[in-house]
């Protein structure tokens, strides 16, 4: 590899960004407890997907290309704030519904479900195009060959799985799935909270 990539520095902004709280670690926690395992586990597979795809598209300059070309970054945009806003308005209901929707829930929540619903959350979330942008902007140089780049592409890729994947297993042990069968309105108001303010602040920020 190339000694003027900065593959440390890219792999730390990489693991503070995936471990932070945000709409995808907050569903992949709320999936996790509520629907089990196997249902986690694919929604953090489609959450990894999302990420993957970015990553590569920034790598490669599509990032640039779409922020030069704002009509595109735009819907990416407001398809992000409305799908994290109808995941608020899910998390409302079964707040205040509580045990009358479980079944319903279950019964829909399939890992092919999940995966989807994962890919999506993520392939609509216009930070994540800023993000990977600045993170190849500041840690690949111009010029990288293509083998240095797919390299660090692989890295951040199997950094993201390993995060997201354990974040599905934790959420989905025994002790995390009882406190939310205990807590389930306080965890999805939590939750709608957070969906709700994740998608006014997409709507409302400057994305330069």
């Amino acid at each position: 590899m190339s000694d003027s990539i900065n593959l440390p520095l890219i792999l730390g902004a990489a693991f503070l960004a995936a471990g932070s709280p945000g709409p995808a670690t907050l569903t992949i926690a709320g999936t996790s407890m509520a629907s089990g395992r196997r249902a986690g586990l694919a929604l953090a597979s489609g959450v990894s997907t999302g990420s993957l795809i970015w990553s590569v598209a920034a790598a490669f300059g599509l990032g640039a290309i779409m922020l030069a070309n704002m009509w595109a970054f735009e819907i990416i945009r407001y398809a992000g704030a409305a799908y994290l806003m109808w995941l608020a308005v899910k998390s409302a209901r079964a707040a205040w519904y509580g045990s009358k929707l479980d079944s319903l829930e279950l019964a829909h929540t399939t890992p092919p479900r999940a995966y989807t619903k994962g890919l999506a959350l993520h392939l609509t979330n216009p930070k994540a195009v800023l993000f990977f942008g600045a993170l190849y902007s500041i840690g690949v140089p111009p010029g990288t060959e293509v083998t240095a780049l797919l390299t660090v592409i692989i890295a951040v890729a199997v950094q993201s799985f390993v995060m997201f994947h354990a974040y599905a297993l934790i959420f989905s042990s025994a002790t995390m799935t009882a406190a939310y069968t205990r807590m389930k309105r306080g965890f999805e108001t939590v939750f709608a909270v957070a969906f709700g303010a994740a998608s006014l602040s997409i709507l409302t920020a400057r994305l330069e």
